[in-house]
């Protein structure tokens, strides 16, 4: 019986020497978090990069109430007498219009008009205006495109024939690239509403392949990302 207890005794710790010499896998590192205003600041990077390597101008991103005070300097620098400003999409673009006009702006205020001579009319002031303000719904990261949703306060002309363009994204409005934006925006909108993307001002190359800038379009571009106060 002795002789069994020390074999025993023996398989034991052999066991539990066997056991200690053994080496656990590493357990796997829990997965970092990236808050979400840490990947909208990445887009917003790309965004501004893209931008300007398409000869944009990227005025930062700001609060809305700085976007309003950067956006009557603009029309100060431009020497700017009347300017065109769109509806709205997540921004009071109406304290945009009352801040111009405290700066001794003319505003044209674009909206539904039921008569074509009446919009015909009001192009033609948007025309004579020396910069045009909108709002975009969303923006490229990838290609430093912005994308609008056109309306009757929101027409096309507003980015196209003003020859200086201004516009505003909300920073949660941007996406990586087109195929996001599309995703985004849905087949039932894409549809119904008439689209404009706009990558950097109008340019165009004569038949001596010169570039030429704002032949079909403004001139300049300036871009806003707008991040919420909160």
């Amino acid at each position: 019986m002795a002789e069994l207890h020390k074999i025993v005794a023996r398989l034991k710790t052999a066991l539990e020497t066997a056991g200690a010499g053994e080496k656990k896998p590493p357990a796997e590192p829990a997965p970092v978090r990236i808050p979400p205003h840490a990947h909208r600041a990445e887009l917003a990077s790309t965004f501004a990069r893209e931008l300007e390597a398409v000869a944009g101008r990227f005025l930062g991103i700001l609060t809305p109430d700085e976007a309003v005070a950067r956006i009557v300097e603009v029309a100060r620098e431009r020497n700017a007498q009347s300017i065109a400003v769109g509806e709205g999409v997540a921004n009071d673009t109406g304290a945009i219009a009352a801040a111009l006009t405290s700066a001794g702006i003319s505003v044209v205020r674009p909206g539904p008009v039921a008569d074509p001579a009446a919009r015909i009319v009001m192009r033609e002031r948007i025309a004579r205006c020396a910069l045009g303000v909108a709002e975009a719904h969303y923006a490229i990261a990838a290609t430093g495109t912005v994308a609008m949703l056109s309306s009757a306060g929101r027409p096309n002309s507003l980015t196209l024939v003003p020859p200086a363009s201004l516009v505003l994204v909300q920073v949660d409005g941007l996406v990586p690239d087109l195929a996001a934006l599309l995703a985004t925006i849905g087949p039932e909108a894409a549809a119904a509403q008439r689209i404009t993307l706009i990558t950097g001002p109008s340019r165009t190359a004569d038949i001596e392949k010169r570039i030429v800038v704002g032949v079909h379009g403004p001139k300049s571009l300036d871009v806003i990302l707008v991040w919420p106060r909160e």
